[in-house]
């Protein structure tokens, strides 16, 4: 099942979604629906925006949920959409997250994976580029495995980056433009 509006909107309540992740998952979908919609516009590429959108509405879930045993992010929202019977949504959900696109089982390979992977980290609390929300992440006090992480993806999420706006035909600049104006 892919959810309405009104089916995501019951959810963020079910599972307590908090207001400022209310607002990252909505202006991840503004980015998201944007970048689909340049690139279909540019290329023809098409994919499933109802999947899309109930995927990037969805994609934290899980932030006010306490994991099973064993689960990280996103593993605890991928297993509440399975059990809402959204299988779809849970598997974008699966593939959204940094440490994906280092790992060959979950790396983001579709048009629609790989859109929700990117709009995620052109998303804080506004739109921003990937070297904004790197620097934002670089800045919080992490351990040196999360750093790590952080050196080894940030050159695959800037080819991936450059890729999708190539793809859509605008600059990181203009589309950050383009989703604030259609945002507001």
């Amino acid at each position: 099942m892919i959810p309405d509006t009104d089916q995501v909107r019951n959810l963020w309540e079910k599972y307590r979604l908090p207001d400022m992740k209310r607002r990252h998952v909505t202006l991840v979908n503004s980015a998201v629906m944007l970048l689909s919609e340049l690139i279909y516009k540019n290329t023809g590429e098409g994919g499933n925006d109802a999947l899309l959108s109930a995927a990037a509405l969805l994609h934290d879930i899980d932030k006010a949920v306490p994991g099973l045993p064993g689960e990280a992010h996103p593993d605890t929202g991928v297993r509440i959409l399975n059990e809402e019977g959204m299988p779809e949504v849970a598997e974008l959900v699966r593939r959204h997250p940094l440490h994906a696109i280092l790992d060959p089982a979950i790396r983001p390979r579709t048009r629609d994976e790989r859109l929700l992977f990117l709009a995620d980290k052109m998303v804080k609390h506004d739109f921003i580029s990937v070297d904004k929300r790197f620097a934002l992440w670089r800045a919080e006090p992490l351990d040196t495995k999360s750093r790590a992480v952080l050196r080894k993806t940030y050159p695959l999420v800037k080819e991936l980056e450059r890729e999708v706006f190539r793809s859509a035909g605008v600059t990181q600049p203009k589309f950050a433009k383009m989703a604030r104006l259609r945002y507001t």
